[in-house]
């Protein structure tokens, strides 16, 4: 025993640990200072996004029954619903009947892209999508308004850059699979904005 009554044997231990988390790290860093270096041509290239990335969101407006769970989970207050009337899920289509939807936004300029919004949802409506970059001029351009979207047929925002006429072949692409996706619901889309009687 040493003078504070810890055992001399519990003194080493928590030395060897210490010595062993170290050189663990170490081991981390030396492996990737080592590493080869490896530069993503973006944007002539797409940049390499992991499975789970958390871009800017996709949005199924005609699956929402604005049941405002999306934005009483929100940390940082950035989504904004706005209903004529009750929605309901029509369990024949797997579509929202009812009231219309007038408003769906989301504020980017406070988003914090946690994703805790698309838990919370009892259609798997909202998604986080696969966006990396949606810059702006001032902070309104910031606010994606989903319901204008639907208008257009999009369920998620277009850049700025991506709205060029050269583009790159994986920009184009990336575009193209985002519309073919829109595609086959765009009508329902639409009708999600207007008033809907509701199925049994």
């Amino acid at each position: 025993m040493n003078e504070s009554g810890r055992p001399v044997r519990d003194y080493f231990r928590d030395l060897y640990l210490t010595i062993k988390t170290i050189l663990i790290g170490m081991r981390i860093t030396l492996k990737y200072c080592f590493a080869k270096t490896i530069t993503l041509q973006y944007p002539d290239r797409p940049p390499a996004l992991q499975k789970r990335y958390r871009g800017f969101h996709f949005f199924e407006i005609e699956k929402c029954i604005a049941c405002d769970l999306c934005a009483k989970a929100c940390p940082v207050d950035c989504i904004y619903i706005e209903k004529t009337g009750a929605r309901k899920i029509d369990k024949a289509s797997g579509v929202a009947k009812g009231g219309a939807m007038t408003r769906y936004a989301i504020d980017y300029s406070k988003c914090m892209f946690c994703a805790l919004c698309v838990d919370p949802c009892p259609t798997e409506c909202i998604h986080m999508g696969n966006i990396h970059d949606l810059s702006g001029y001032d902070r309104q351009s910031m606010i994606v308004e989903f319901t204008d979207l639907a208008k257009r047929g999009l369920q998620t925002p277009e850049p700025l850059w991506m709205q060029k006429e050269r583009l790159p072949d994986w920009v184009d692409q990336t575009r193209r699979h985002w519309r073919d996706r829109a595609e086959p619901v765009r009508g329902e889309m639409v009708k999600a904005l207007e008033e809907q009687p509701a199925g049994k």
